[in-house]
């Protein structure tokens, strides 16, 4: 049967105009009547079905549940025909039941029978069932399903049903048996599945999360803020997540199910969830979701998408629960923007962080080797650590059973495939507290988070073959700088290094990193270490404020601190293009020098860089390495320095027209000046924003002349009135990674000036 018109939806007001809370669409149940006490002494009970209850139709109040467990813009609750029930475990549900005569309580007995969807049907009562008969008023029970009577009038029955706090997440069936006394029954079955998601709202879920905005961000919104550029210049990224849109609630099912493997009650375990779905997004070992690619030659993306040009996750989950086939191509933040849209439509608190300077420690030494040639080249045949300018995972909020309660809150995640564990690609869930105390045995993956975001870079020159390598420095403080996330309610950088370790430069950092060192089971050695020597000291200049296009230069502070010798030096300084991931690409420019440094002497190289100089050269995301080796002749001491630097993109401004209402169309205009002495050709703008299905592209009909203004217009409905995101790209064959975002508020279309009731909205207590 489909579902019915509750009788007491028109009732009572939606909105209640004294305190402006929003009311149930139905009565206040709890003063409902008892069901009447029928007088059946004359009921011919025949053997036959006659007179048992029937169930004729459900109305599973879609409103109001979706209102009360934060579900009510999920596509399953809001299509136009078959709508199916989202609700979080833990928290009860309400249904109006529509009967073929009154319930009587003295005669009739009703029962629900939940199972998993995609398992064998009414099982015994385990992890993928439960039978759970209706209770009277009161007589609730903790901890397990339950199902408790509300009231009635006429033939409507009004339940509420509460799933166990820790039951599978997964879409369920139900079946309702009614019995009179005597031994007939009928069973009814429903024919839609009712989803059932983590509930970070309920204390007894393992997810639960305290304060409303902490949920509201790390839950609720479906757009936001990444991080990507270097440690001294950062780039924010908007990102669409669209949790609530049509295919990514059941594709996530599909992926912890499939790809995961995950079967009974782990599929209700946070834990065993999400490491499941850390391997789950990347292509290793399982046919997962995206491709990765980090090329610098952009033929080798051919077959795919640049991942410079996704704005959100929609497309790329969309495309894949269609095919079942993995989409190409992602990068870390690509990986990261779209393990946030699953955790966040099952309803598991996500956020992704960027670490600058992020170690990749392949040997597991908590150390970082970098080997240099004696004209600075990296030689990365010799190792297979690196660094990374950045690196964006995520993090998940939940309680670990497992490590002590002391362990519980946000645990770090990663499906970008850099090491495997326990022989799968995936990383996680690792606890923060384990990380910054150094104890990196504790499960999952602590060791490689803790070395990700503080090991020791040991810097070493290489001769040739016959000779040793030389120890030129250890950094103890770059690795793991500015660790950011997007703050809670505001589209700006939240720093959250201090989550992560103790500050730089304290006993407590020392002591920690000591401490994992004594844990660690790999063995390393250092050779050859320099006599200290401080008398000539080297400083990079570097401005941060570069627009690309523009030419800048490099500035090397030399300064002799010796008051009675001089000193003889000599080495190189040059700027090469650089991927984010450390690897170094085409020398842009050097510069060799040799001078001999009086006492007290000061000395400035100035490299500069032009348009020209690097255009053609530049990788991926416009960034360098300047880099410095330089030797101090009379004394054999061998300098080494590096910086990152990042040459800024120009920003996208997005305006719109007339106020933004939910269901109505509205005007954006967004803008870009071309900042390069040359035209942009092939222009293209990609849009992510309320009320699109999918990403939309505009392609420019003209080249955008040097210092000419590239413009779009197109429309927008968004399907709810409160806060949306508006993202937007611009690709040319001359400029990429371009972004902009707009943050707004939609509100509420109006009539004769008093605002109508968005059925679809959340009202809060003001």
């Amino acid at each position: 049967m489909g579902a019915v018109k509750s009788k007491l939806a028109s009732a009572c007001p939606a909105r209640c105009e004294c305190c402006g809370l929003v009311r149930s669409d139905s009565y206040d149940l709890r003063e409902l009547p008892r069901p009447p006490q029928l007088d059946t002494s004359n009921d011919v009970i025949d053997g036959t079905r006659h007179g048992v209850l029937a169930v004729q139709g459900i109305d599973f109040c879609i409103e109001t549940n979706g209102e009360n467990h934060h579900t009510h813009k999920f596509h399953l609750m809001s299509k136009d025909v078959d709508k199916c029930l989202v609700i979080r475990r833990g928290q009860a549900f309400k249904l109006d039941i529509l009967l073929n005569r009154p319930y009587d309580a003295r005669r009739d007995a009703v029962s629900f029978i939940f199972y998993v969807a995609d398992v064998e049907r009414r099982g015994p009562s385990g992890d993928t069932s439960a039978s759970v008969p209706m209770l009277e008023k009161g007589s609730e029970t903790l901890g397990g399903w339950n199902a408790v009577y509300e009231g009635q009038m006429d033939s409507h029955l009004m339940v509420a049903v509460t799933p166990a706090a820790d039951c599978i997440v997964a879409a369920w069936r139900m079946d309702i048996d009614t019995k009179m006394s005597g031994g007939s029954s009928l069973s009814y079955t429903h024919p839609l599945p009712i989803y059932v998601l983590f509930n970070p709202w309920c204390l007894n879920d393992s997810v639960y999360m305290p304060g409303h905005s902490h949920r509201e961000e790390y839950v609720q919104d479906d757009s936001g803020l990444m991080y990507r550029g270097v440690y001294n210049v950062t780039k924010p990224v908007p990102w669409f997540y669209g949790q609530y849109e049509k295919d990514i609630l059941e594709c996530a099912l599909y992926l912890v199910r499939e790809l995961g493997k995950l079967k009974g009650r782990a599929r209700g375990d946070p834990i065993r969830t999400v490491r499941a779905l850390s391997a789950a997004v990347n292509v290793q070992d399982d046919n997962g979701v995206l491709f990765g690619n980090w090329a610098t030659d952009l033929r080798d993306y051919s077959g795919g998408t640049h991942p410079l040009k996704w704005a959100g996750s929609l497309t790329i989950l969309q495309k894949y629960y269609d095919k079942k086939k993995p989409v190409k191509y992602a990068q870390c933040w690509v990986f990261a923007g779209v393990l946030t849209t699953i955790c966040r439509a099952l309803g598991i608190p996500c956020r992704p962080v960027t670490g600058y300077d992020a170690a990749h420690d392949s040997q597991g030494s908590l150390t970082i080797d970098i080997i240099k040639d004696e004209q600075g080249n990296t030689l990365e045949e010799f190792t297979s650590d690196s660094v990374w300018n950045y690196h964006v995972w995520n993090e998940v909020w939940m309680d670990r059973p497992d490590l002590g309660t002391e362990y519980g809150g946000w645990q770090v995640i990663d499906s970008t495939p850099q090491e495997t564990s326990e022989d799968i690609y995936r990383c996680g869930p690792a606890s923060l507290r384990a990380v910054r105390d150094g104890e990196i045995q504790r499960p999952y993956d602590s060791s490689y988070v803790f070395a990700q975001v503080n090991a020791d870079k040991v810097l070493w020159k290489y001769s040739g073959e016959i000779q040793p390598l030389k120890f030129l420095a250890r950094d103890t403080v770059s690795i793991g700088q500015h660790i950011s996330t997007k703050a809670v309610g505001r589209m700006e950088r939240e720093d959250i290094t201090e989550l992560y370790k103790y500050p730089e430069w304290t006993r407590e950092e020392r002591d920690t990193m000591e401490k994992a060192l004594r844990k660690s089971e790999s063995i390393f050695a250092r050779y050859y270490l320099n006599d200290v020597f401080n008398d000539v000291v080297f400083d990079f200049e570097l401005r941060d404020d570069i627009v690309i296009g523009q030419e800048f230069n490099v500035v090397l502070n030399i300064r002799n601190r010796s008051t009675t010798d001089e000193h003889h030096v000599k080495g190189v300084i040059r700027v090469d293009t650089v991927t984010y991931r450390g690897v170094t690409g085409n020398g842009v420019k050097r510069q060799d020098f040799d001078m001999v440094m009086k006492p007290e002497a000061k000395e400035k190289i100035t490299l500069l860089v032009t348009f020209d100089d690097y255009f053609k050269k530049i990788v991926d995301q416009a960034s360098f390495n300047i880099a410095c080796i330089a030797t101090i002749v009379d004394r054999s001491f061998d300098y080494f320095a590096q910086d990152d630097f990042r040459v800024r993109n120009p920003d996208i401004k997005i305006s719109y027209e007339g106020k933004p209402t939910s269901r109505q169309e509205f005007l954006v205009i967004v803008k870009l000046e071309n900042p390069l002495p040359v035209p942009l050709r092939n222009g293209k703008f990609y849009i992510q924003g309320p009320g699109l299905d999918e990403q939309l592209k505009i392609e420019l009909s003209e080249n955008v002349a040097p210092g000419a203004t590239a413009t779009a217009q197109f429309k927008l409905t968004p399907p709810w009135a409160g806060r949306h995101q508006i993202s937007v790209k611009f690709s040319s064959k001359e400029l990429r990674d371009v972004d902009g975002f707009l943050s707004l508020m939609v509100s509420m279309p109006e009539t004769n000036g008093i605002p109508l009731i968005d059925s679809n909205e959340t009202y809060r207590e003001i």
